[in-house]
């Protein structure tokens, strides 16, 4: 059953879906639909075993259980429809024994389905991630400018085209938010949010204020947060939590935000950081929906402003800090700074040249590249 074109998650779709559904989520345009009707034969759409709710037809047959007699079958979009977790329940639950399911669709999968009667047990949820350094097997820095520049997203990175990539993520904003969340959400301000998007991409790595947001979109403290839980959900944006320690006096609340298109981000220093924020995320989430071990990624900022980009923690307990620079610079003192006072074994300072050297124990200055072969990253 073994795709051809494979990605990072196909053997483990291919060794799940053995056992129960699968469900891969992920941002719209990510790869999904393509990936999982890899599985198929013949790999296409035109596949009847390829069912999507947008289309009319498959809609009635699948509010009908009139599902096609094939071994595989891949269900794309159907969390759209309201009482979509007892349909896939009652289709599983009846033909496990002749017919494997993939289910996916652009929105957390996880969320849509709670409330009603639960699928636990009949399932595993994957997350698909743009694509990354190590997915595209880069060895140098100079292989990095593509990716940092149009995304991770196949369509804009493969095609390298300047409008193609301006009118995809117009188009893909657009589609997220009057057919994703209109379909999702029950929220009457769309326009709002979509303001809200472009909002939000100033504020990328920065510590953000709900306030502030609030202040400027003219809503109360509690519809900003809500409207950014809702684009959160449908795997637009991402929020960080500061990592605390005993030693330092840590910031507790504030969070940190990020794209999962980091090409949206103007400040190319800033668009690195979103970058190496979603290589970080690629693992945890990978690490946690085929290990099952709880992994955090997050920031570490004291009431002095000295600061660290990212944390990353396996089962509560730090692996490894990275901060970024585009530049081969020295070593940021935040790092000798938290270093001294914190439990985090290893720093790295990653970025774009070529130099690699160690200039204490516990901490590395080495180009991005060479970091995400060293850790594992995918």
């Amino acid at each position: 059953m073994r795709p051809a074109n494979k990605r990072y998650l196909s053997e483990y779709i291919d060794k799940f879906v053995q056992q129960r559904m699968v469900f891969v989520g992920g941002p719209r345009q990510v790869g999904k639909t393509t990936l999982c009707v890899s599985f198929l034969k013949p790999a296409t759409m035109d596949n009847p075993a390829y069912l999507n709710w947008d289309d009319l037809s498959d809609k009635r047959a699948l509010r009908r259980g009139e599902l096609p007699a094939f071994p595989l079958l891949v269900l794309d979009e159907i969390h759209k429809y309201k009482p979509w977790r007892n349909l896939v329940k009652g289709f599983y639950d009846k033909k496990k024994q002749i017919q494997k399911f993939l289910i996916t669709g652009s929105a957390q999968l996880d969320y849509y389905r709670r409330g009603g009667d639960s699928l636990l047990g009949r399932y595993r949820y994957l997350r698909l991630h743009p694509l990354s350094a190590a997915e595209l097997g880069f060895t140098r820095s100079s292989e990095m400018e593509r990716l940092l520049h149009f995304g991770g997203f196949p369509d804009p990175y493969f095609s390298q085209d300047e409008n193609e990539w301006r009118l995809w993520k117009r188009e893909r904003l657009y589609r997220i938010i009057n057919d994703d969340i209109r379909d999702l959400e029950l929220v009457k301000e769309i326009s709002s949010l979509e303001l809200l998007a472009e909002n939000l991409r100033e504020r990328v790595g920065s510590p953000l204020s709900i306030n502030n947001i609030a202040n400027e979109l003219s809503v109360n403290h509690r519809t900003a947060e809500s409207w950014i839980k809702i684009l959160e959900r449908i795997y637009y944006c991402y929020r960080l939590s500061p990592f605390g320690s005993s030693k330092i006096k840590a910031v507790k609340k504030e969070q940190k935000l990020y794209l999962w298109d980091w090409s949206e981000v103007e400040d190319v220093g800033t668009r690195f950081e979103n970058l190496v924020a979603g290589h970080l995320l690629k693992y945890c989430h990978f690490i946690e929906d085929t290990q099952g071990h709880l992994m955090e990624l997050r920031y570490l900022r004291d009431i002095e402003k000295r600061e660290i980009d990212f944390v990353v923690l396996k089962n509560k307990k730090p692996l490894y800090a990275v901060e970024c620079k585009t530049g081969e610079k020295k070593l940021s003192e935040h790092i000798k700074y938290f270093k001294k006072r914190t439990p985090i074994p290893q720093f790295y300072q990653v970025h774009l040249g070529s130099k690699d050297y160690e200039p204490a124990q516990g901490m590395r200055v080495l180009p991005f590249t060479t970091f995400s072969k060293l850790v594992g990253l995918l």
